[in-house]
């Protein structure tokens, strides 16, 4: 019976994604996944990518928001994604297959930054969904919590911060870290964020630690 409702729900969900706006318009513009739609929304409204950026994407598979950055910052630009599944080659882009939360993929991360600062950290990262909604909840905070110390490791003053975070236990403890840190912060939810998810993109500009 439970293999029967996994498959029934994998059904709905695949009929629910392929009938999905931003799913079609996605293919139809040549983007690599309907994400690329959140970062352009949370751009439009805060102006956090310009030409001459050096850009870090945090569990960047399949590559859609690398994909945007490369296309909208130039070739003056440095961007850098990140994960553990292997990402297509992208112009414009270095690509690291490497799991951004283990130590090896961390030091080859800095390898390739080679001791030079970040002015935009990006994190899209979720994690896989056990369906156990603690577990789950705690897994999402573990990454935005190591995703925020990336930055105050890389981020250079006056940088920027653009995560995904989902609400529940933990959220705000670490929007507080987050305001803390950086001198405006605001809460978003773009029109391509389903709006049955708990997640929400939390925009931090101006880092400004200590």
């Amino acid at each position: 019976m439970g293999q029967k409702r996994r498959t029934a729900s994998s059904r709905r969900w695949l009929k629910e994604h392929e009938s999905d706006q931003y799913v079609q318009r996605a293919r139809a513009e040549g983007w690599r996944s309907r994400a690329v739609f959140k970062l352009e929304e949370l751009n439009a409204r805060d102006h956090f990518l310009r030409p001459g950026l050096r850009i870090v994407d945090l569990g960047a598979a399949p590559g859609g928001w690398t994909q945007y950055c490369a296309k909208h910052c130039g070739a003056q630009s440095i961007i850098i994604g990140i994960d553990l599944l292997p990402i297509a080659p992208l112009n414009g882009a270095t690509l690291i297959q490497n799991d951004f939360e283990s130590e090896e993929g961390l030091q080859q991360l800095e390898q390739t930054l080679n001791g030079k600062g970040v002015d935009l950290v990006l994190s899209d990262m979720a994690p896989n969904i056990s369906g156990i909604a603690s577990a789950d909840q705690a897994r999402a905070t573990g990454l935005v919590e190591l995703a925020l110390d990336f930055c105050d490791r890389h981020l250079v003053n006056g940088g920027d911060f653009v995560a995904k975070a989902f609400q529940g236990e933990g959220f705000d403890p670490w929007l507080a870290e987050v305001k803390q840190r950086f001198q405006r912060v605001a809460v978003r939810k773009p029109a391509a964020s389903r709006a049955r998810s708990r997640e929400v993109y939390v925009v931090a500009r101006n880092f400004a630690p200590g």
